[in-house]
């Protein structure tokens, strides 16, 4: 269940993090568009934040990221984003649970004080930083006896959910968010219908890149590959130069591949590995190695088909 609860953690928190490279790879100007959400009632977030969301999710450098995160902590205290990502770095990059722990606890307190100026954002960043703080129990604890406050921290994070949704139904920001930690959740765990999460996705959420992203994603937990791939390539053809996209399609091949004894699309899965790879200096060493024994099992399918 640890595994899982990372796994939507960080796809969850995805979902807030890259929208505003859909802005980027538009070309606008970062400091006159800093809400890729909302064409109407922008809100504003710092340009340390939003340039560190540039590096991880349109150029794949977490080290850039960090080196922006670290301004934006001095220049942008107020921004709970910032520490939201700030903890994602820190379990992704160093694997420094209280790190993560503790810029989660930071994510939660400023959601909090933005409540009373901006609902909306305020309870959705609340609900973020409780759904950090159940994953960090899961790490700090163990699962037998992290569960019972991560299930606690869970209700929370429905809770603020329903607060921001009783604001504004319909907003992007909220339906991109809830339907990752819908989707993820459903896919992950037993007597679960993922269906209303795909639904949020497809009709509500926003920006599109991160929409597809997060579809390309549950359908490939879903076994579901050609509708994988579909999404996969609409969100590469958004952001071709994220190293991580080319990693999850790799993976939808590979998976396609296996179950359906087809070389050719371990082949390719092979290919979209290769480049992903050719940016890991840019990754996560961490992800990096994850990739290459993915790459190294799905070449030694290919080579052994021949």
């Amino acid at each position: 269940m640890r595994k899982k609860w990372f796994l939507a953690v960080q796809h969850a928190f995805a979902a807030l993090a890259s929208t505003t490279l859909v802005t980027l790879s538009l070309g606008f100007n970062p400091t006159l568009a800093q809400d890729p959400f909302r064409a109407t009632n922008p809100r504003q977030i710092g340009d340390n934040t939003e340039a560190a969301f540039r590096a991880i999710f349109e150029q794949g450098n977490y080290q850039a990221a960090a080196n922006y995160l670290n301004q934006a902590e001095a220049s942008e205290p107020n921004e709970p984003l910032a520490y939201a990502m700030r903890a994602s770095l820190a379990y992704t990059l160093n694997d420094d649970i209280n790190a993560f722990s503790n810029y989660g606890k930071q994510t939660l307190e400023t959601g909090r004080q933005l409540i009373s100026q901006d609902p909306l954002r305020g309870n959705l960043y609340a609900a973020v930083g409780h759904f950090l703080q159940g994953a960090a129990a899961l790490a700090q604890e163990g699962t037998v006896r992290g569960t019972p406050r991560a299930l606690s921290e869970l209700r929370q994070v429905y809770s603020y959910l329903d607060q921001a949704e009783a604001v504004a139904p319909n907003d992007p920001e909220l339906n991109l968010l809830r339907g990752y930690m819908d989707l993820m959740l459903a896919v992950n765990l037993p007597f679960s219908s993922p269906q209303q999460a795909i639904d949020r996705l497809v009709k509500f959420a926003g920006p599109r890149y991160l929409a597809d992203r997060g579809l390309a994603i549950g359908y490939r937990d879903l076994d579901q590959y050609t509708q994988a791939l579909t999404y996969v390539e609409r969100a590469l053809q958004a952001t071709p130069e994220n190293p991580e996209l080319y990693y999850l399609k790799a993976q939808i091949l590979a998976e396609q591949g296996n179950k359906q004894n087809n070389p050719s699309a371990i082949k390719a899965a092979v290919e979209n590995f290769d480049r992903s790879l050719a940016k890991k200096d840019q990754l996560p060493s961490s992800l990096v190695k994850q990739i290459e024994r993915e790459r190294s099992r799905a070449f030694q399918r290919v080579s052994s088909a021949r």
